[in-house]
């Protein structure tokens, strides 16, 4: 009995931080799978390494762990009593180690996103749901602004940008493409107004204005017929797209909006393409995420989901 006493002083007094950490963890998988030979195939190591390992503890804490005989493998008294105290432990890293996503893992985990208000209508929405099915264990959790958050200290894990250039050069940036911008009404405004046959005409149309001092805005068109400058007014204006747009299916005028926002509306007929020859090139459009050698799993589906995505969407556009 008095053999036992230094294992129970190891387990209850810090003495157990000398023992392998690496020979805990094979005696705790020989003792849950009832044998050396079932812990040896489920780890794919030889038999004659965990035998060695509890050999090792079994000497550093100079009492029997196992009875071992030829039909199965048993843990002692003190096998047991260690192994209820190191198992928990093991267990909790275990799933820690589950946890973490290594690029020859699925993609899990939440996914913190920030995007643009106005993006996530029409293209985006179709993408992040189609992600979504593909990815069933990614959480998406999505932040819209219009405002360029500091990812790092912010926590998001990637960002969705439509601008002219980045200037943050700690970011991986991946650019999807240019996004054009495209004259829009509502079939009720032209029912009151009429179509405009030329880029001239819009001078003598209402216009809803984006970002524009006194609501007025010179739109640089470009297109088949050539370039052309066209100055516009209007009597309602806003500094986000979405209410430009909301504005523009109203009735409120022609806007000058991004394409990839009002596909969909354009196919429902809530929105009628003007002046369809005519275009503008409006920023670009890029996925960043902060730079680092270990990126995650979900965060490069993402990006590469997303590229896909555009690349495709711009494809079926072009072949319109």
């Amino acid at each position: 009995m008095s053999a036992k006493r230094p294992l129970r002083g190891a387990l209850y007094s810090g003495a157990m931080a000398e023992l392998s950490l690496d020979d805990l963890a094979l005696f705790v998988r020989v003792v849950e799978r009832g044998g050396f030979a079932a812990a040896a195939r489920e780890l794919g190591v030889p038999t004659s390494n965990i035998s060695r390992a509890v050999a090792r503890l079994e000497s550093q804490s100079g009492v029997r762990l196992l009875h071992r005989t030829t039909r199965a493998v048993k843990p002692t008294t003190d096998g047991r009593e260690l192994f209820a105290s190191v198992a928990p432990a093991l267990m909790s890293v275990r799933s820690a180690a589950r946890a973490l996503e290594p690029a020859t893992r699925k993609p899990k985990g939440r996914l913190r996103v920030t995007a643009p208000n106005d993006l996530c209508s029409g293209f985006l929405a179709d993408a992040i749901v189609a992600f979504a099915e593909r990815y069933p264990q990614v959480l998406l959790d999505f932040r819209l602004t219009n405002q360029h958050s500091n990812l790092v200290e912010e926590g998001f894990d990637v960002a969705l940008r439509a601008t002219a250039r980045l200037g943050d050069s700690t970011l991986v940036a991946r650019k999807l493409g240019d996004l054009s911008l495209c004259l829009y009404s509502s079939s009720s405004y032209l029912s009151k107004h009429g179509m405009p046959t030329s880029v001239n005409d819009l001078e003598h149309h209402q216009c809803v204005v984006f970002r524009a001092a006194e609501l007025a805005r010179t739109w640089a068109l470009r297109g088949a017929p050539g370039a052309a400058e066209v100055a516009v007014r209007g009597r309602i204006g806003g500094d986000d797209n979405s209410f430009v747009r909301a504005m523009v299916i109203a009735g409120a005028g022609i806007g000058l909006l991004p394409q990839i926002n009002c596909a969909a509306d354009e196919a429902s007929g809530r929105l009628i393409r003007v002046l369809p020859s005519f275009h503008a090139r409006g920023a670009s459009l890029y996925v960043v995420y902060p730079s680092t050698k270990q990126v995650p799993a979900r965060v490069t589906a993402f990006r590469d989901f997303v590229s896909e995505a555009f690349s495709a969407w711009s494809s079926n556009r072009s072949e319109r």
